[in-house]
């Protein structure tokens, strides 16, 4: 199956860290783990949001607020020229009676019976086209936005990996300066790929990152430095963007990984990703085997953010949910519908084209929540979905991610 080593090079990046003392460019980092549970940041910016305020429009047809009218799928021309064919023969032939037709029988010797003809043609042509859109229109409508909301007014386009790694994605793999340009090509893209929707930009960062060995407490996870956290934190501040925490917990579990994040979270412009391919039920250690997170994880997620949201009086917050299997997230069906926290789901597995567009489809489209995401992978996709690409998919994906 394509995508069952998907993430080969981020374990063994994973491997890497941990042989090399994990955060040699960190002083404080190698003792990340003795330090969990030490004071950590519990500062709010005093800027409430960065995401401009159109981006919680709701436009009155939820399908066309995900996909435009121009890009709907067309409907089966070979299938409208069947039901045209069958319609006229019934006409011009008059096999049915009136009784079995619901319509009176049509002479068609006479220009005006031809002409009542083509138009009864016209009107089925019509009729199964509007089935063909009808059955389109099956997504789920979100909950009403509320005021500080990045969907469904806005597109994110998002760099993810981690900084102390050239393996595990975009994120760590350039210079600073490098990386946020080519961030910023990729995202004037989608700006002029769709013009009537800005596009916020976002750092997906790791935290804590799966591991190939247990660690000291067994859980198979390496949680990252608060300084390093921070310092992306500031990052993406200083220029306007969302931070979004995608947490790998390895054997642990999402509450137990989410504590030592609240304080981070509790910042208007960052977010959080669970990655259930790492989530570890079993036995097996992480990347021996694809994990699985259910609804009811998801939910753990959703009702922290939640109440942050409340008490911290906080826009807002997004929950992006990797997934490229089925296992991988079950009970989708289940997960909370809450205006505080958009779901999104994002179809992460690499691949040639024709494969990519498959697994959207059976884990985006056939099996929605909320909102909708894919990623984009540099050095796996051959080739890449370019910006116009993306645009072409149904559903559009509101979030675009880059490894």
């Amino acid at each position: 199956m394509m995508f069952t080593n998907r993430r080969a090079a981020s374990l063994t990046a994973a491997a890497v860290l941990t042989a090399l003392g994990a955060f040699a460019c960190e002083k404080a980092g190698s003792a990340h783990e003795a330090a969990e549970q030490t004071a950590r940041p519990d500062t709010t910016p005093a800027r409430a949001s960065i995401v401009p305020e159109r981006c919680a429009t709701m436009p009155p047809n939820w399908t066309l607020a995900v996909t435009p009218k121009r890009l709907l799928p067309k409907a089966d021309s070979s299938r409208l020229a069947s039901g045209s064919d069958t319609t006229a023969r019934d006409s011009i032939g008059g096999a049915r009676s009136a009784s079995d037709t619901g319509h009176e029988v049509v002479d068609t010797t006479s220009p005006a019976g031809r002409a009542k003809a083509k138009a009864r043609v016209a009107a089925a042509k019509r009729d199964s086209v509007a089935a063909e859109k009808a059955k389109l229109d099956t997504f789920p409508t979100p909950p009403t936005p509320l005021p500080g909301s990045v969907l469904p007014g806005c597109r994110i386009v998002a760099y993810y990996g981690n900084p102390l790694s050239k393996r595990m994605g975009i994120l760590g793999e350039l210079p600073v300066p490098q990386m946020i340009t080519r961030l910023e090509a990729e995202a004037h893209a989608f700006e002029r790929a769709d013009t009537t929707k800005p596009v916020v930009r976002a750092l997906e960062m790791i935290t804590p990152v799966a591991q190939g060995s247990p660690g000291s407490k067994g859980l198979w996870r390496m949680r990252m430095a608060d300084t390093l956290i921070e310092n992306m934190a500031k990052l993406a501040e200083s220029k306007g963007y969302l931070l979004v925490l995608d947490v790998q917990v390895g054997k642990s579990t999402v509450a137990a990984e989410l504590e030592p994040l609240i304080p981070y979270l509790k910042r208007p412009y960052v977010h959080l990703a669970l990655d259930p391919e790492f989530s570890m039920k079993g036995k097996e250690p992480p990347g021996k085997k694809i994990g699985t997170m259910d609804a009811a994880d998801v939910n753990v997620a959703i009702a922290l953010l939640t109440k942050l949201v409340d008490e911290n009086k906080l826009p807002p917050k997004l929950l992006i949910v990797h997934r490229f299997t089925q296992s991988m997230l079950t009970n989708h069906e289940k997960i909370t519908r809450d205006p505080r926290v958009q779901v999104i789901i994002d179809m992460d597995g690499f691949g040639p084209p024709h494969l990519k567009l498959d697994s959207y489809k059976a884990y985006v489209q056939k099996r929605p929540v909320q909102y909708f995401g894919i990623k984009l992978f540099y050095k796996n996709d051959k080739p890449r979905f370019t910006a116009e690409d993306v645009m072409q998919l149904y559903p559009i994906p509101q979030y675009i991610q880059y490894q």
